[in-house]
């Protein structure tokens, strides 16, 4: 019986540190001394950042200069301010990012999009929605700096995205959502919107509809009140867990801690929060615009599912199929670990355009230098500054 009791007590601690992750971890201070603003990863399956595919061919500046793309061919609404050299760079640069003739893809190659017998026609869909993601494109690098331009230091030059940012070689990216089945049972069964491990929550029991209400709606996902004294704010427990469940996706999206952005000792406050939580506000809203200025607004364009030629581009609601914070970051803090992938591809930053940006919130950080990360070990002998 003693023996029985010895080996259950032993069994013990091995089932307590079931839920840990064993591993070697990599620990990087990211504030000052004494805050435990630190990035802890596993070593072993942290995110590197992909390669990044070169261009098919160097673009000479005399490439870019002779007659535009508009002025030759038929039905270039986007790309037609630039030149024919390099508007033909650019329709070999997205063939690869979206579209390879490599077998990977069904009907892979510029047939993708074009009908080769009249390569002017929209009637195949999948041009209709090139053309509007090179909108998206050329707006996120022209009016969305803000999201990234202070990840890059004094000179964010080049700094922007382009179709592999997402793509990476594959018609849908890897990382999308759509709506939910709601689940119309009075009891048995419904779990209420929750308790069900999916991508959108990381896997947790919290809300699933998070990204709906914050990542295509407008609803604030500040919970916290500003004060400690009673105020008019109110904020319902169900709408914390959402705000919980947005939090937990952008912390697994970019492979960070909550203290990559927020400072513990007040989660609220901005003045004592990191400049990358700046990025964070922005991005929510950049990620709102792109679902429903660009996505939403193709509309009927997304064939019904079942009848599209290239497979289903909606949800089991009908809805497009959308983007959230991984589908660009893929579990790295600055996608493709910062590439700046505008210096081979000018031609992906249009013109800066008269839009209502949002304005962050008061008290938010407003420097433009990046935080810099330094490995625990290398500071373990220093001392505070006085």
């Amino acid at each position: 019986m003693m023996r029985k009791h010895l080996t259950l007590l032993a069994a013990i601690p091995a089932l307590l540190l079931g839920g840990c992750e064993i591993g070697t971890k990599v620990v990087e201070q990211q504030g000052p001394n004494g805050l435990a603003i630190n990035q802890i990863q596993h070593k072993a399956t942290r995110k590197i950042a992909a390669d990044v595919p070169p261009p098919p061919y160097e673009l000479t500046p005399d490439m870019r200069t002779g007659d535009r793309a508009r002025d030759v061919y038929q039905n270039v609404q986007v790309l037609g301010d630039i030149s024919v050299d390099e508007f033909n760079y650019m329709m070999a640069s997205i063939t690869e990012w979206v579209s390879p003739a490599d077998g990977s893809v069904e009907n892979g190659g510029c047939n993708y999009c074009h009908n080769p017998e009249n390569m002017a026609s929209d009637e195949i869909y999948t041009k209709v929605v090139s053309r509007k993601m090179l909108q998206m494109t050329r707006a996120i690098n022209a009016n969305w700096t803000p999201h990234f331009q202070n990840n890059y230091g004094e000179s964010s030059e080049g700094a922007g995205v382009t179709c592999w940012t997402c793509h990476r070689g594959n018609p849908v990216p890897a990382n999308i959502w759509s709506g939910v089945p709601v689940n119309t049972g009075k009891l048995a069964g419904n779990k209420r919107g929750q308790n069900t491990p999916l991508m959108q929550t990381a896997y947790s029991s919290l809300p699933y509809a998070s990204f709906a209400a914050y990542l295509e709606g407008d609803g604030n996902v500040r919970v916290n009140a500003r004060s400690a004294y009673p105020s008019q704010h109110e904020a319902s427990i169900p709408a914390t867990e959402m705000t919980y469940a947005l939090m937990m996706h952008q912390s697994q999206a970019l492979g960070v801690n909550c203290t990559f952005c927020h400072n513990s000792q007040n989660f609220g406050k901005w003045d004592d929060s990191r400049t990358q939580r700046v990025n964070a506000w922005y991005g929510t809203r950049m990620v709102r615009d792109i679902n429903n200025n660009y996505i939403n607004d193709l509309g009927d364009v997304w064939p019904v599912n079942g009848q599209g030629i290239y497979g289903n581009r909606r949800g089991p609601e009908g809805d497009p199929l959308k983007v959230n914070c991984a589908t660009c970051h893929n579990g790295i803090n600055r996608p493709l670990g910062g590439a700046k992938m505008l210096r081979d591809y000018p031609a992906l930053k249009g013109a800066h355009s008269m839009v209502n940006m949002p304005t962050p919130p008061a008290g938010a950080p407003t420097t433009t230098a990046p935080a810099t990360t330094t490995p625990v070990a290398a500071i373990a002998d220093t001392k505070p500054a006085v």
